[in-house]
């Protein structure tokens, strides 16, 4: 990697095309290079035969970032199931990855631990939308995947978690802190941070967070390839 400043890939969530970085992709750019873009069949992308697992969405990452000429090192900023992503990719390709930015991820034991403190209608509603891109069980098994293939990271890691999340009860917010506490596992060298006025989307409702986070992590990348 040596002094190549890093390239900062934004990963969406569920269903979100790359338009959901607008309220941070300026300020990113003048961090350095940002490559934003839209999964298959979201966006102006088109739709993809492959399962729509993260597996299968790391390698058409892969495969894109190689054929449009973008070399690491890369800065990975994912959010929601876009973290979910974000890390399979840095346990698959960790030579290409020097830092990671998780913006309020979903935890890879989110149907054990969590779905069932919340209430019916809640649980209900959660598995009812996933018709956007992968079917439900195709969600749950990119967290198993994530479970299965994560190895130990060496690079900088920050997880930001939102401290204001919508139709959570108090003790619903606890166990979702906790989670996200957890993630700080991945690396040896992480941090966290909790956006307290902050729903799900902290890039929209917090954007200075997020855009300090991804410098911070910059920087801290930068110090341990010099």
């Amino acid at each position: 990697m040596g002094q190549k400043k890093p390239v900062i890939v934004l990963e969406a969530g569920y269903g979100e095309d790359s338009d959901t970085w607008e309220p941070v992709v300026d300020r990113l750019s003048e961090l350095g290079e940002v490559f934003r873009y839209d999964r298959a069949g979201l966006g102006r992308s088109g739709k993809s035969e492959n399962p729509r697992t993260s597996r299968e969405m790391v390698k058409e990452l892969y495969d894109l970032l190689k054929a449009a000429g973008i070399e690491p090192p890369y800065i990975l900023v994912g959010h929601s199931f876009g973290g979910v992503n974000a890390r399979l990719y840095a346990s698959v390709y960790p030579e290409n990855v020097c830092g990671l930015v998780l913006v309020d991820a979903t935890p890879v034991d989110y149907r054990e631990r969590f779905l069932p403190v919340m209430p019916e209608e809640f649980q209900i509603a959660y598995k009812k939308q996933f018709v956007i891109e992968g079917n439900y069980e195709e969600f749950m098994e990119s967290l198993n995947q994530v479970k299965k293939t994560e190895v130990k990271l060496d690079i900088s890691l920050t997880v930001l978690a939102a401290g204001k999340k919508d139709h959570y009860s108090a003790g619903a917010q606890k166990l979702w802190n906790t989670l996200q506490h957890e993630m700080l596992t991945i690396s040896s060298d992480s941090r966290f941070i909790m956006a307290e006025n902050s729903g799900h989307y902290i890039h929209r409702d917090e954007p200075e967070v997020v855009v300090a986070a991804v410098r911070e992590v910059i920087q801290r990348s930068t110090e341990e390839n010099k």
